[in-house]
């Protein structure tokens, strides 16, 4: 996979970038990832990106030649380039959405800064617009970290274990089950006897059931479309009789 991250402010990305799994997967050529000033693609000698918006109000909006020009340099020879605009009013961030964008061969993340982009870069240029959450944050540099990191990590090769973003919360429609290792006993707190048992069905049926049992405590929204088994509405049915 090829990423392009257009931004103004590439210093911040040098951290995140060269450390733990998105080093390792740039070292084992999983993916190749590319800082782009957008700044450089400006066509007026004082290298601005911004200016007043038609209509007055505060703030600067960013241009659209700069961003433009930069997209077309790093995706010539690659029309099948996915361009992430990071903005407020994008499509809400998921799990289902990084394993979509896994898929790709190439994305282009467009980091936003100021009051905004002017419009025709969201109408005519990106394929895809992308919000982390529901807050407001200075740019969209942070949000391209988290896309970067959320997609890299599921490509093949990357993590040691392959079934590792498999089990990982939200990739199975659930939260993930407890965790725990060694040791067994600390400070009197116990390992739950299952896990020790070296019964594969009985901890399998454990953690698919503390999946559940989590997910049901912490985000019940998350249940509404998922394709429960009887097994599955016979434990709901049990844990809404409890609350009662």
């Amino acid at each position: 996979m090829r990423i392009d991250i257009l931004t103004l402010f590439p210093g911040m990305f040098s951290g995140v970038l060269n450390e733990s799994i998105l080093k390792k997967a740039q070292e084992k050529g999983a993916v190749a990832i590319h800082l782009v000033d957008f700044r450089e693609f400006a066509d007026n000698k004082h290298k601005t990106v911004d200016d007043y918006p038609y209509g007055g109000g505060a703030g600067m909006v960013l241009k659209p030649q700069p961003i433009f020009d930069a997209v077309e340099h790093v995706t010539a020879g690659s029309p099948g380039a996915r361009i992430i605009l990071l903005c407020p009013q994008g499509e809400r961030y998921t799990q289902k959405k990084a394993e979509e964008l896994a898929k790709a061969e190439h994305l282009v993340l467009i980091c936003g800064h100021y009051e905004g982009y002017d419009e025709r870069i969201r109408q005519y240029l990106a394929t895809d617009e992308i919000s982390i959450g529901d807050y407001i944050l200075t740019g969209g540099e942070l949000g391209a970290m988290v896309i970067v990191d959320s997609v890299v990590r599921l490509l093949p090769g990357v993590l040691g274990n392959e079934a590792s973003p498999v089990d990982d919360s939200f990739s199975s429609g659930l939260l993930e089950y407890p965790q725990y290792t060694r040791p067994a006993d600390f400070r009197g707190l116990k390992v739950p006897d299952v896990l020790l048992s070296g019964n594969h069905q009985r901890i399998a049926e454990w953690r698919e059931k503390e999946s559940l049992r989590r997910t049901f405590l912490r985000r019940p929204d998350l249940l509404a479309d998922y394709p429960l088994t009887d097994k599955q509405k016979q434990w709901l049915k049990e844990w809404e009789e409890e609350r009662q």
